[in-house]
């Protein structure tokens, strides 16, 4: 029973280190970081002094100011009045196809 359990971590241990985040582009191909929770790797938009994280950084989705986090681009994942097509992409690397659109509507 003990090498059944230690096989079952092995195995599920092993899948998720080679699980890849999602990732988010923008509509004209310019990739914007790893959609994950993760503070400390470097390209995920969950790391506040990431270039992709950062609300400083001009192509983070946290940058209120920039093209793709402010409310009112229409490029951004933040305006609710957006239209889907023009918002920011999701692709998951696993299955290497398109996900879905990054905005959402606000009514």
């Amino acid at each position: 029973m003990k090498y059944v359990a230690l096989a079952l971590v092995a195995v599920f241990s092993g899948s998720s280190a080679m699980a890849q985040s999602p990732q988010i582009y923008a509509p004209d191909g310019t990739y914007l970081g790893n959609l994950n929770s993760n503070q400390f790797d470097p390209n995920s938009v969950s790391n506040p002094y990431g270039q992709y994280g950062s609300q400083y950084s001009p192509n983070s989705i946290n940058n209120p100011y920039g093209e793709y986090g402010s409310p009112y681009s229409p490029n951004s994942v933040n305006n609710p009045y957006a239209n889907p097509q023009n918002t920011p992409r999701i692709v998951v690397p696993e299955t290497g196809g398109y996900s879905g659109y990054s905005g959402y509507t606000g009514y």
